[in-house]
């Protein structure tokens, strides 16, 4: 019921799906509008996105092709439309011009046959960036190669993830399920989690000094039938530790099934997944779907006030408002990213539009950089993309265990954001404020980035023809052609 409340509500523009749909059931237009008890003329003009679809088409829909319409009505997927925008960019297909509706309309008549399509501009780019490792001289090829191959699983798991837009609702609500009864009695999660584990597992949990744990922060020990834990992590981070041991124990075949389910063969990778999903599966126990979608709307989206709430901490609060993504029940769709002080990027992953990289960090425009200066404050910035779409961004640096002498804590930051529209949803941004502020122009990093005179250019971009003037010297050291347009 809620679909066609939701249908009522806003106008579904969705031409090429339906069109796909009539040619998947092999009917004429005519043939398709007698079924639906419309005329030809109203199919011609859905089809055309030139009318939306109505509640009432959409449940006959169901009634007559039994199909499930609530993936056909869900939004536009927006992330691949993005990719596609920023493929189009690359100067090897000569500055074709598209606009952003005609790219809508391809993805939403043929989505796979964009990911085709995407997935050979990425090995196209690979190959590029080869030639390029090998066109320097100070490039050593064969480590790059190994890189690349053990780099594999994680992107592996990462297109997986994607796939999946980061919603997994069986472990949701499995998770929130475990929550209720773990809660039934108003023990707090934390306190329920370790008795589970201590009385119906045996399971005895300490809490040992860093020399006892040097190289790990949690070790399941079965032999003696003990869960140990470094003094080093915060109390967020035992927690969470409990929390993933006791769903690995308890649904390590839920959890082996949605793998097997995937099409993830790389024995490394599936590794990797099966880890992946069991955190997710610990952020959904500590944080169930429904509450804390809730609290993030009462709260709007106040990052650290719900880790307080939850006893998690910013990066798990964080991290796990990327995997609000219940077709009748979203959240703000965010990216997320996490880097070291030197740049890497260690995690990501994006709900929305916004687009990362394979290679290379982040752009350092971007003041997530700077929070390693200013640690414990949120910073908070307006940045636009090259395809003109403007976000508005958070960024906090945080330590995600303790130290001492001779090994200080490990300190990364964590860049949180989503498109602009959701600002007023956000605590962080006043609206009056926002309008005023002009967007910091940022890219995805200097590789694939095509704005002229940049001052924080590191790196020459990809693909395009590099110009020099020995009479004058710019902003930035590399200056190379524009985009050609037609």
């Amino acid at each position: 019921m809620l679909l066609w409340v939701t249908a009522m509500k806003k106008k579904l523009i969705i031409g090429p799906r339906i069109k796909r749909l009539r040619a998947q059931l092999g009917l004429t237009q005519a043939e398709f509008a007698r079924r639906l008890d419309v005329s030809a003329t109203y199919v011609n003009l859905i089809e055309s996105n030139q009318r939306p679809v109505s509640a009432a088409v959409l449940l006959k829909l169901a009634e007559q092709f039994d199909v499930n319409v609530a993936e056909l009505a869900q939004d536009m997927d927006a992330g691949l439309v993005n990719e596609l925008v920023s493929a189009l960019r690359d100067p090897v297909f000569g500055g074709v011009q598209a606009t952003k509706s005609e790219l809508e309309d391809l993805v939403g008549a043929s989505p796979e046959t964009i990911k085709a399509f995407l997935r050979l501009h990425e090995r196209y780019r690979e190959l590029a960036l080869s030639t390029y490792s090998d066109a320097n001289p100070l490039a050593d090829r064969e480590k790059v190669e190994l890189l690349e191959e053990s780099a594999r699983p994680v992107e592996t798991v990462r297109q997986f993830l994607h796939e999946q837009n980061n919603y997994f609702p069986e472990l949701d609500e499995t998770a929130s399920e475990i929550y209720a009864n773990l809660t039934a009695e108003g023990k707090a999660i934390e306190v329920a989690i370790q008795e589970r584990l201590e009385q119906v597992h045996k399971l005895r949990v300490r809490i040992l000094p860093s020399s006892a744990m040097p190289s790990s922060f949690r070790y399941f020990d079965r032999h003696r039938s003990g869960i140990d834990i470094s003094e080093l992590l915060h109390p967020t981070g035992r927690q969470f530790q409990l929390a993933f041991q006791l769903v690995f124990i308890e649904y390590r075949e839920l959890i082996d099934g949605i793998v097997a389910g995937s099409e993830i063969k790389d024995e490394s990778a599936i590794g990797l997944a099966r880890v992946s999903l069991a955190n997710y599966f610990a952020a959904a126990l500590l944080m169930p779907y429904d509450k804390f979608l809730k609290a993030c709307e009462d709260t709007r989206y106040d990052v650290d006030l719900l880790s307080h709430r939850f006893g998690t901490s910013f990066e798990q609060t964080a991290h796990r408002l990327t995997t609000l993504q219940k077709p009748d029940a979203k959240g703000i769709p965010f990216f997320f990213l996490r880097i070291d002080a030197a740049g890497n990027v260690s995690k990501r992953f994006s709900a929305g539009r916004f687009h990362f990289s394979k290679f290379g960090g982040a752009c350092p425009r971007w003041n997530i950089h700077r929070t390693f200066e200013q640690p414990g404050e949120t910073l908070t910035q307006l940045v636009q993309m090259p395809d003109d779409t403007t976000y508005v961004s958070i960024a906090k640096a945080i330590t995600r265990s303790r130290g001492h002498h001779g090994r200080p804590p490990a300190r990364v930051a964590i860049g949180l954001g989503c498109d602009q529209a959701y600002a007023d949803n956000l605590v962080y941004f006043d609206r009056s404020n926002l309008g005023a502020e002009a967007p910091t122009l940022i890219g995805v990093n200097c590789y694939l980035c095509d704005r002229q005179n940049c001052a924080s250019r590191a790196h020459a971009p990809l693909n395009r023809k590099l110009k020099f003037d020995a009479h004058a010297r710019g902003i930035s050291l590399f200056e190379f052609e524009p985009v050609r347009t037609k």
